[in-house]
């Protein structure tokens, strides 16, 4: 899956060992360790208990224990793996499920060109740190104002939440029978509420607000008309429509802000 993808090289990066370092979005500053981890563990420990929801939800869509346990443990990006079971769950073919939760799960690829730069971790660790390059590992990592705070909010989101992810995926799959009609609960929501509460404070300007509000609107209204997953990857088409409307009007077409303050 893409979420294995092997780190490349971030050679170019200066080494941040003094604040002021630049290697990150942040303004340089140094920041304490416990800060970052802190920080690190709220969202690990957060996002790490929806796991228990997958677990419930794959088993109600008719995977087996071990089924759904592989798929936390080598899979290991809670999208993908909701939309795979989401989608063999309303009857759609198992290769087009996979298929849908592969596309969804490339996005981790680029965050991966990312982090590789900021990380510059060792050769030898790179495919093992390949497997926490996700969408929480990523939201903490990023914003850290040097090598070491962003290396360690990486190590400490991505171990908690693998550990918490796994352990609660098998105790939801363990007491799927217990709590009957799993539909019922609407756990299948519990991970995408937790990622859209991560998400919406990053959401500062217009442009990103507008994009995000089409992704849903695409999302929702394809929903009832197109096969299980395929709505959500459709949704990504909010972002080129966004940025080239958002283009135009930056280039001073009519009726744009631009040709309003020519005059």
């Amino acid at each position: 899956m893409a979420d294995q993808t092997i780190l490349p090289g971030g050679g170019g990066a200066p080494d941040p060992g003094t604040a002021g370092s630049g290697t990150g979005p942040g303004p340089g500053e140094a920041k304490p360790d416990a800060a970052v981890v802190r920080d690190a563990l709220g969202v690990g420990i957060a996002v790490g208990l929806s796991g228990f929801a997958f677990g419930v939800t794959s088993a109600g869509a008719g995977l087996s224990l071990w089924q759904t346990c592989a798929l936390s443990l080598a899979v290991f990006t809670g999208a993908s793996q909701f939309a795979l079971v989401g989608a063999l769950a309303a009857g759609g073919n198992p290769y087009t499920a996979a298929a849908g939760a592969f596309f969804l799960g490339v996005r981790n690829s680029f965050y991966g060109l990312r982090l590789s730069q900021l990380l510059a971790l060792p050769k030898a660790l790179r495919p093992f740190a390949a497997q926490w390059v996700i969408d929480e590992t990523t939201a903490v990592t990023l914003p850290q104002p040097t090598r070491r705070a962003a290396r360690i909010g990486f190590a400490v989101t991505g171990l908690t939440l693998y550990v918490l992810w796994n352990l609660t995926t098998l105790l939801g799959a363990l007491g799927a029978e217990a709590l009957g009609d799993t539909k019922a609960w609407g756990l299948d929501a519990a991970s995408p509420a937790v990622f859209l509460a991560l998400l919406a404070p990053m959401l500062r300007t217009t442009t990103e607000r507008v994009t995000a509000g089409i992704a849903v609107l695409l999302a929702l209204g394809l929903l009832p008309v197109l096969p299980a997953g395929v709505p959500v990857l459709l949704a990504a088409l909010a972002a080129p429509v966004v940025l080239f409307l958002d283009g135009r009007r930056r280039n001073g077409t009519p009726g744009t802000a631009a040709e309003e303050g020519d005059r």
